[in-house]
């Protein structure tokens, strides 16, 4: 793992559900935490290349009431338990606990999270990816100056999204695959 006083530029931003879990739709329960295949050693591979991680997860469940961001932290604390890395796994984790048409800061397509967290590590936007498996996810790269990639893990196939077409973004099998071509 990557020593936490190193000094690097580079990171990715990533999704959390349909692209490091199976998406179980307002998942409040961690007990329904489903890891995809490989998530672990691809997150493991990235820290000893070197790249920062920050979770950036889109929750409107709690906008709609349906559940606490406590509930939220549970479920992060049982993906990341599930993980079996060392901990902090994440230099930063963004929830948006916005619903769709309430006023939103961090609600991805929004790039916010990722233009703060570029200005508080010095990183460079050139060397960052955000990892998605959502137009949002994408929308927030394109807006934050960084590379989007498009995971095929989610709800719906990223081929069949007009962004993808329109800024020649790369598409991967899941996460594990695109974090092999890392380096």
């Amino acid at each position: 793992m990557r020593p936490e006083n190193a000094k690097t530029d580079r990171a990715l931003f990533i999704d959390r559900d349909g692209t490091l879990i199976i998406d179980k739709v307002y998942l409040a329960d961690p007990a329904g935490v489903e890891l995809f295949p490989g998530v672990a050693e691809g997150l493991q591979r990235a820290r000893e290349l070197g790249y920062r991680l920050f979770l950036f997860t889109n929750q409107s469940g709690i906008g709609r009431g349906y559940h606490t961001i406590e509930a939220t932290h549970r479920v992060n604390a049982r993906m990341e338990e599930l993980l079996g890395l060392p901990r902090p796994i994440f230099d930063e984790i963004c929830i948006a606990p916005e619903a769709p048409g309430q006023p939103s800061l961090y609600r991805k397509p929004s790039p916010r999270f990722i233009h703060e967290m570029v200005a508080k590590y010095a990183l460079a936007p050139g060397r960052c990816f955000m990892v998605g498996d959502a137009a949002s996810d994408l929308g927030a790269a394109l807006g934050g100056g960084i590379q989007p990639i498009a995971v095929r893990t989610g709800k719906v196939d990223p081929l069949k999204l007009p962004e993808v077409a329109e800024h020649h973004i790369p598409v991967f099998e899941n996460f594990a695959a695109f974090a092999k071509t890392l380096g």
